[in-house]
């Protein structure tokens, strides 16, 4: 779905002056605190009314201040999950997800609730009050509460930024699940580049209220430059399991090459979304013979940029980019200049998400 965003205000000291427009499924607006990041999420919310501004989402115009169109936020189809959650004390479970439901313009029958209940697996849940509810759960129960909502779009306002690494772990995977099974358009706000990388089609950077790039999280992710003060990752990308090896391997296929893991459940044909760190990377400028690592990829040395005592070196393998962290040493002792011809060591692969 669609989504364009045009807005200018000020706010005291702070002046939001950003336009940008996607069809990602999952647009990540990204960005240090105090970008902008939520001030862009109430907006196309209705929570606020900026000055001058246009928002369109699925070809519905939700604010058009030039021609005096501003759609109040009850009507917007739109649905907000926050970090808080934000539930209904003296609510229990299935009244606080059963508050989304009976509000939305368009409710889905009894059997689509079960569906939302047992896709965020809340069905134990149903006669508890938040009181007793993990962060974790309680985080699974607003999300429900706004699918019940059935809205058009969905903004995650740094849903996960409250909760500690285990119960982040936790819901993830249904933030996975949500990307690639339904057709709702979704705004996910973090400043985590590793949440940004698991969920994210696209991404739209933020610095001090304005942009400042834009473009998939596939080359966003690897550009040495784009997300400035961040290092990058080592590369997203997609790949399809290409074969199950009797060893006890699996091979992704992509545009570069094959990568072997951990035998995966897949079935043949699958689309999965991969991560490499930079830091899990290496690099020769001969192909390595007699080494345990599994994958070593034959690439081309691109742009670089030093940290400190660090370089992030992006590598072109085939179409796909990726990045490895090496020592300012190391580069000069193997003369990595733009153009040269190495090899990528992958020590390790992370299999993200299924990527259709």
């Amino acid at each position: 779905m669609s989504v364009e965003v045009s807005l200018r205000q000020r706010q005291g000291d702070f002046a939001l002056d950003v336009a940008f427009a996607t069809e990602g499924p999952v647009t990540a607006l990204f960005g240090p605190s105090g970008a902008g990041k939520t001030s862009i999420v109430n907006a196309i919310a209705g929570l606020t009314r900026p000055a001058q501004g246009r928002i369109v989402v699925g070809g519905r115009v939700l604010l058009d201040s030039e021609a005096g169109v501003f759609v109040p936020a009850e009507k917007r189809r739109v649905a907000v999950v926050f970090q808080d959650a934000r539930l209904f004390p003296h609510m229990s479970v299935r009244d606080n997800l059963l508050f989304g439901w009976r509000r939305a313009a368009t409710k889905v029958d009894e059997g689509s609730i079960a569906e939302v209940v047992a896709f965020l697996g809340l069905g134990r849940l149903l006669a508890r009050h938040p009181k007793g509810l993990s962060g974790g759960e309680k985080s699974r129960v607003a999300l429900g509460r706004a699918l019940l909502a059935s809205p058009d779009m969905l903004l995650l306002d740094e849903p996960l930024a409250s909760l500690d690494m285990a119960r982040r772990g936790e819901i993830l995977p249904y933030l996975e699940k949500l990307a690639r099974q339904t057709k709702l358009a979704m705004l996910y706000v973090s400043h985590s580049v590793e949440e940004v990388a698991r969920l994210a089609d696209e991404i739209v950077v933020l610095r001090e209220g304005r942009v400042t790039a834009q473009g998939s999280a596939f080359d966003l992710l690897t550009d040495v430059d784009a997300i400035a003060g961040i290092p990058p990752l080592g590369a997203v990308f997609e790949a399809v399991v290409a074969e199950h090896r009797a060893d006890g391997l699996s091979l992704l296929a992509f545009d570069g090459g094959v990568l072997a893991v951990k035998r995966l459940t897949h079935p043949l044909g699958a689309r999965l979304r991969v991560r490499l760190r930079a830091e899990d990377i290496m690099l020769a400028r001969e192909e390595p013979r007699a080494i345990s690592a599994n994958n070593i990829l034959a690439c081309t040395i691109g742009a670089a940029r030093q940290h400190g005592d660090e370089v992030d070196v992006q590598l072109h393998c085939g179409a796909t980019r990726l990045v490895a962290r090496i020592t300012e040493a190391s580069r000069e002792r193997l003369a990595l200049e733009p153009g040269a011809a190495a090899f990528a060591i992958v020590k390790s692969v992370t299999v993200e998400r299924d990527a259709g």
